[in-house]
């Protein structure tokens, strides 16, 4: 069975680069070990997005009497909630297995090695094997969650964000270690659920990589909700117990004090690490950055022929950033002088509510380069739109450049992760604040807030 290509790996990038190198009229094969869609679609942005909208409800009803609704005692079926997020990822592994037969590539359920001459050994579930024969191998495998001493995930008591999102029964009480994106939206979900929920992170704070104001305002949002959040927080150790777990926690700098926290469950989510267990053979050795493979202006590995794409070539680990990067490693194989586009400007996207989106520098870090820039700030508060819909909380944040360029945005707020689109837009055109004052704006709309925020920037905000 011989193919111009062979993807190992069924998420964002490997999918994609398989769809995309069918669509190029190549012969294409593409090799998962369980299904596809990847951690992406079975076990992380998908169906935790079907459980945080069960929150974003939850949270509704709870306050319905303040949209003027009487409503009586609410229950839930939590198993219902957990079942309804498996069935959505379900429901779109279907439809990636339906592209593939309608894109004519090949799919393969089981474990592919790699071999020096760019063959794949797939090996299924029962141990039968079969060998694929390609002229280019592109390696989108991704990565794991990584684990913390002592604390294997065991399903009920240790869950990484892959056992948490297969329980049935909710937990009284939860210790979240680490405050990324993972942690923060699984703390969210819990607390609505009246979870007893710590937030534990190391760094000074919540989701370390946005712009500390947007950090800043989360754990505002979280602590009124009743989550207690722990910065600048170390695990010092860890015990599972009968009825549950122990974790002593001490200062990130100074663990002359500690704490022990107790709760019926730990949920690690500390980030994650490179996936190539099982993937090459013994004559097959790319050159590693900790663990994650280098590849060329091209997306090629040290050996030849074998290319990699996605989280396995390392951060950003973002499922979009992974599906860009997969493509342009393809079209770099077989469109006739195609020089890939290296990614170096995307969106980030925390769906918790307040939602956060950030695109570009952080204030700290346009201070940190010595760039010469001013910020324009617009709140929820003075938006019509989102005062009308109950969502007041946050605010639109530019980063602007000497010359009027974008250097960055930050969005705390409702529908903050589909606001960031126009400006990544923006900054991809190299437009600057004039034309997106000039750009005319529904009204109302959330998306004004871009407008007002652009004229805050020269002191011209109408409304603020």
């Amino acid at each position: 069975m011989e193919y111009d290509l062979i993807v190992i790996g069924g998420g964002p990038a490997g999918y994609v680069g398989a769809i995309r190198a069918a669509q190029l009229g190549k012969k294409v094969a593409c090799v998962d070990k369980e299904r596809a869609g990847g951690t992406c679609l079975n076990w992380g942005c998908i169906p935790t997005k079907a459980l945080l909208k069960n929150a974003a409800y939850q949270n509704f009803l709870k306050h319905a009497d303040n949209y003027g609704f009487e409503i009586g005692e609410v229950k839930y079926d939590f198993t219902k909630i957990m079942k309804r997020s498996r069935s959505v990822s379900d429901q779109m592994a279907k439809g990636i297995v339906s592209l593939f037969k309608g894109k004519k590539v090949d799919y393969f359920v089981g474990s592919g090695m790699v071999h020096k001459d760019k063959s794949v050994t797939v090996t299924d579930s029962e141990g039968k094997t079969q060998k694929l024969v390609g002229r280019n191998v592109l390696i989108a495998t991704g990565c794991v969650p990584k684990q913390l001493p002592g604390l294997k995930p065991d399903g009920k008591k240790v869950l990484s964000s892959r056992e948490a999102l297969a329980i049935t029964e909710k937990p009284k009480s939860i210790i979240i270690v680490g405050a990324g994106a993972i942690g923060v939206e699984f703390a969210y979900f819990f607390n609505a659920f009246d979870t007893k929920v710590t937030l534990i992170e190391f760094m000074p704070s919540i989701l370390p990589v946005e712009d500390v104001e947007s950090s800043n305002m989360v754990r505002k949002s979280f602590e009124k909700s009743g989550i207690k959040v722990l910065t600048e927080t170390k695990v010092t150790a860890s015990e599972v117990t009968e009825t549950g777990v122990k974790i002593t926690v001490a200062g990130a700098r100074d663990d002359s004090k500690t704490e022990v926290l107790e709760a019926e469950s730990v949920l690690v989510a500390v980030g994650v690490q490179a996936n190539l267990e099982g993937a090459l053979a013994e004559d097959v050795k790319p050159e590693l950055d900790r663990g994650y493979i280098k590849v060329n202006d091209r997306y090629e590995s040290s050996v030849r022929g074998i290319f990699a794409a996605g989280d396995i070539i390392g951060p950003p680990w973002l499922a979009h950033v992974a599906s860009h990067r997969a493509t342009e490693a393809v079209e770099g194989m077989f469109v006739p002088g195609k020089q890939p586009h290296q990614v170096n400007l995307y969106p980030g996207c925390t769906y918790c509510d307040p939602q956060v989106a950030s695109i570009g520098v952080t204030e700290a870090k346009a201070r940190e380069q010595g760039l010469k820039f001013t910020v324009g700030k617009f709140p929820y508060a003075a938006s019509g739109k989102a005062v009308a819909a109950g969502a007041p909380e946050g605010f639109v944040k530019l980063i602007i450049g000497e010359h009027g360029e974008i250097l960055g945005a930050h969005i705390v707020g409702s529908e903050a992760t589909e606001m960031i689109a126009e400006i990544g837009l923006a900054m991809n055109l190299e437009a600057t604040t004039d034309e997106l004052i000039s750009t005319i704006h529904a009204h109302p709309t959330l998306s004004e807030m871009v407008h007002e925020a652009s004229l805050a920037s020269d002191k011209r905000s109408i409304h603020f």
